[in-house]
């Protein structure tokens, strides 16, 4: 006889909890190998976890809406039905220590999600099966992309909805993301049973005096990075950009579903391109000069805390690609469907509340990147020409934060003054 267990997957480095956001399978229901059985909450997102083995699940450990921490077992599977009482009991009676040897005969075996047991070295096959997120599978038969041929980017190599998107745009004309759906099982020899719905996002939880609202997973990933950034020493630049040029030209394309937002990210990428100290973080042996220039813009979610949705390769994406990037990105972070990488891949940062008409704020850094920039609104403002005569002109503040362990004043003036530059004469270069 063999039982397998379920385990609380690590769905990203730094995570050390998970929490059940549903059950896509009830105890009883048939299983099979490559399936989705449940969705995790991971620190930003909600990701499915699937199955390697077929059986049944016999017994829940841990519950939709509780938490458990990374290995512990969260359910038990069992390859027969006469198997099922068997594993109820090992469930009831050892669900505490999972880990620990019991003396009953009943051989237990590993079972973990996909993107938690994929090898270390970024191998996206495991035990012969390809390691590929539900997503990614629909959208690369969609787009009839071989997955055997793509390396993932996921966590511990899983193939994401992303690795099919740049094959497709290495191959072939650029493909728009397409919307987001309700994540599919893995392809079986045995068609599985339609999934549950997924719980829709929480509510924010309502301000009611005299109480204590918890925070929520999002909130707590929040606080600690915020902590963490309290440890490196940070200096802030301010600058003035005139913006005429740019809002011209924003006026020109935003009908073609240009945002702004790419706008300012495809602006800051291609400045970075001059100055890649800007783009490169600290390490203990030295600085880390990245080879992609990925930019995080920060997003503020719905149910609380904020969220980086990640444009990578920023510098050489075209603004209209990007801009559906961007549009792609914010709808999934919105609905929790981010890929870690989606996420935590960002090697400079843009935080704009200019948005919201803010004039000027500082931004705090993010863990692991050298710098943040954050973007006002921009205003008309009088200023004086360079023949003496006064003009209006729309101008933004903007506030850079660095590390100033590898970055000094002068590179991030240097920085800011060419991203002026671009941004104030050749902001047309911007849909090259």
């Amino acid at each position: 006889m063999s039982i397998h267990e379920i385990f609380m997957p690590a769905l990203s480095s730094t995570m050390t909890e998970g929490k059940i956001v549903s059950w896509v399978k009830s105890p009883g229901d048939k299983v099979e190998k490559g399936e989705t059985v449940v969705v995790v909450e991971s620190d930003k997102a909600d990701m499915d976890v699937e199955t390697f083995y077929e059986g049944f699940l016999a017994h829940i450990v841990v519950q939709a809406g509780d938490s458990a921490p990374v290995g512990a077992a969260i359910a038990y599977v069992a390859e027969t039905e006469a198997e099922i009482e068997a594993a109820k009991s090992m469930g009831n009676s050892g669900a505490a220590a999972a880990a620990t040897p019991t003396p009953e005969p009943i051989p237990a075996k590993t079972l973990v999600g996909a993107a938690s047991t994929a090898s270390q070295n970024g191998s996206n096959h495991k035990e012969g099966r390809l390691v590929a997120s539900p997503r990614a599978r629909k959208l690369a038969k969609e787009l009839k992309v071989d997955l055997n041929s793509l390396k993932g980017s996921g966590p511990y190599g899983r193939i994401v909805a992303g690795d099919v998107e740049s094959a497709v745009g290495k191959t072939s004309a650029p493909v728009a993301p397409v919307a987001p759906v309700t994540p599919a099982p893995s392809i079986t020899p045995v068609a599985p049973a339609a999934p549950a719905p997924r719980t829709p996002a929480p509510a924010p939880v309502a301000a009611v005096p005299g109480q204590i609202a918890p925070f929520n997973t999002l909130q707590n990933a929040v606080i600690r990075n915020m902590v963490a950034s309290l440890a490196v020493p940070e200096f802030r630049v301010g600058y003035t950009i005139t913006t005429d040029g740019l809002d011209k030209l924003y006026k020109q394309i935003k009908s073609k579903g240009v945002t702004m937002t790419a706008l300012l990210a495809k602006a800051v990428a291609v400045t970075l391109q001059k100055h890649p100290l800007l783009n490169a973080s600290y390490s203990d042996q030295g600085v880390v000069y990245h080879s992609d220039i990925n930019i995080s813009v920060a997003v503020a979610m719905d149910d609380g805390g904020l969220i980086t949705p990640v444009l990578k390769n920023a510098d050489q994406v075209d603004i209209y690609s990007l801009s559906r990037n961007w549009k792609s990105l914010v709808d999934r972070a919105r609905a929790k469907q981010l890929q870690p990488d989606e996420y935590n891949s960002g090697t400079f940062t843009v935080s704009n509340l200019g948005m919201f008409g803010v004039d000027t704020f500082d931004a705090i850094l993010p863990p692991g990147q050298g710098s943040i920039l954050a973007v006002g609104a921009s205003r008309p403002q009088v200023v004086a020409s360079p023949d003496g005569l006064f003009a209006v002109r729309q101008q933004m503040q903007v506030n850079i934060t660095c590390d100033h362990r590898i970055i000094y004043g002068a590179h991030a003036a240097a920085f800011l003054q060419d991203l002026a530059k671009l941004i104030e004469t050749d902001a047309q270069s911007l849909t090259l």
